[in-house]
């Protein structure tokens, strides 16, 4: 079932079809890809301030299809394979795939937005998680945490010669060592010229799992982190996944490319908004062994 949905799906994951080949990359389109990365996270970085209850989704996708055409760029999921706008926002229990509409943020909302630019031919592809208001859970703001960590301990372990499977155990464990679950249906995935392109890059599993990473290789990081069980479903509209048990779901996600030593992050914010303010009273420490997940 997993490995169906991550075929057949859109955004996340890879819904277009793959070339099947590992694309490998040399100096021009590593500075094609910054460009691109920084547009992106500038898109982000633009979006912030308007996250705030009473704002629709819906505002918040014509405020950044605005941002992104004005610096002469396409915000790629408009119309791609069918998806009607130009962002995904995902709240509370969605996972991903969010279609903007005209429901309002409410204080204490957890957001995530996803977007991707194509600049001069080459994808910028990032998402971030915002707070919406200053009601927030504790219990949100800690799974928001361990969301971001999860996905920079995946990126950390990123260089030549490993596995790509080194970077969704690492992922996993520390995922699950906070007793949170990894979604399996989505994945990152390799981006360029092409929206989703080989390789798939799951967000769970054993070290010596998939293709070896070599220098030049461009691809996505993208966990999707449930509070409770790690089932999800898509809804009528063929595209918004929530979590099976409406527990609550956060992501993030980063453009990298695999240098000769390790890895370079594309989609970096400019200005360090990388993820919300760190709540001072939330824990990351893991709270398991060093085993691998089963």
């Amino acid at each position: 079932m997993q490995q169906d949905l991550i075929a057949g799906l859109g955004l996340s994951g890879g819904g277009a079809p793959r070339s099947g080949q590992i694309k490998i990359h040399g100096p021009a389109a590593f500075e094609g890809m910054r460009r691109a990365g920084i547009l992106a996270a500038e898109t982000l970085d633009f979006i912030t301030s308007y996250v705030r209850p009473g704002v629709t989704t819906g505002e918040l996708d014509r405020l950044c299809h605005g941002f992104i055409v004005d610096h002469e760029a396409i915000p790629a999921p408009l119309n791609y394979r069918g998806f009607p706008k130009s962002i995904c926002t995902s709240i509370n229990h969605v996972v991903c795939h969010g279609i903007p509409g005209e429901r309002r943020l409410m204080d204490g909302d957890i957001l995530n937005i996803d977007v991707t630019v194509i600049l001069d031919g080459w994808h910028g592809d990032t998402s971030r998680m915002f707070f919406v208001g200053d009601r927030i859970p504790i219990k949100a703001r800690k799974l928001v945490d361990v969301t971001y960590e999860a996905m920079m301990r995946g990126i950390a372990v990123v260089k030549p010669g490993l596995h790509i499977g080194a970077i969704g155990n690492a992922i996993q464990r520390y995922a699950e060592g906070h007793r949170y679950s990894v979604v399996r249906d989505f994945c990152g995935h390799g981006v360029g010229q092409v929206f989703h392109d080989a390789p798939s890059i799951l967000h769970y599993g054993q070290p010596g799992d998939g293709p070896v990473m070599r220098e030049g290789m461009f691809f996505t990081v993208e966990p999707m982190i449930n509070a409770g069980r790690f089932e999800v479903k898509v809804l009528s509209d063929g595209w918004t996944a929530v979590t099976k048990d409406r527990s609550l779901s956060a992501q993030f996600e980063h453009t990298i490319g695999v240098t000769a030593t390790g890895y370079e992050i594309f989609t970096v914010s400019p200005t360090g908004l990388h993820r919300p303010p760190y709540a001072p009273d939330v824990t990351t420490d893991p709270v398991v062994s060093e085993t691998g997940p089963a």
